[in-house]
């Protein structure tokens, strides 16, 4: 089995992190920074906004169980692709939609998926495609979150719910639970 990598960022990388635990076929999650300039950037940094960084999640997957395509149409139905630099009430470029293709192939995917996702939304799909840039992971403290400090953490308990329920609606045949 190879595994191939996805990276996505859709919002608070907590929330993110959590829905693609879920999918068959995802063999790892981590939370992390790219897309900025600024080398090795805490979270505290990324916060601010300066960093140029997203909040995004590093996808590990087995392409014969899951394709990189149903990750990204799973992305776009568990965040907003609509929201400029934001997702809900977290606002900043940080939080913006975006993809990180790291090859030709993964670009033209991409492309499509945006696609697909804009026949779904009456509003226009701000979601960009960037260049994979030098991937940071988050401090220990973000990993897996959800499963623990997240539980005690009302934001994490209004948004994630929600994101979790809209995967095993849209796609029941792909949640490992």
């Amino acid at each position: 089995m190879a595994i191939e990598y996805a990276v996505i960022a859709g919002g608070c990388f907590w929330c993110t992190e959590a829905v693609f635990k879920d999918v068959i076929g995802v063999e790892s999650v981590e939370s992390g920074y790219t897309g900025g300039a600024r080398p090795n950037p805490t979270y505290e940094q990324v916060c601010s906004g300066a960093t140029g960084h997203a909040e995004a999640i590093r996808i590990g997957f087995d392409p014969e169980k899951v394709s990189y395509g149903d990750l990204l149409d799973i992305s776009f139905v568990t965040h907003d692709p609509t929201q400029l630099n934001r997702q809900g009430n977290d606002i900043g470029t940080q939080y913006r939609s975006a993809i990180f293709p790291a090859n030709a192939a993964q670009e033209a995917e991409a492309r499509a998926a945006i696609e697909r996702a804009q026949a779904d939304h009456s509003e226009p799909v701000v979601t960009t495609i960037e260049p994979l840039k030098e991937w940071y992971p988050a401090e220990d403290y973000h990993q897996d979150y959800w499963e623990g400090a997240g539980q005690r953490n009302g934001y994490c308990m209004a948004v994630i719910p929600p994101k979790l329920q809209k995967l095993r609606k849209s796609f029941a045949n792909r949640v490992k639970n």
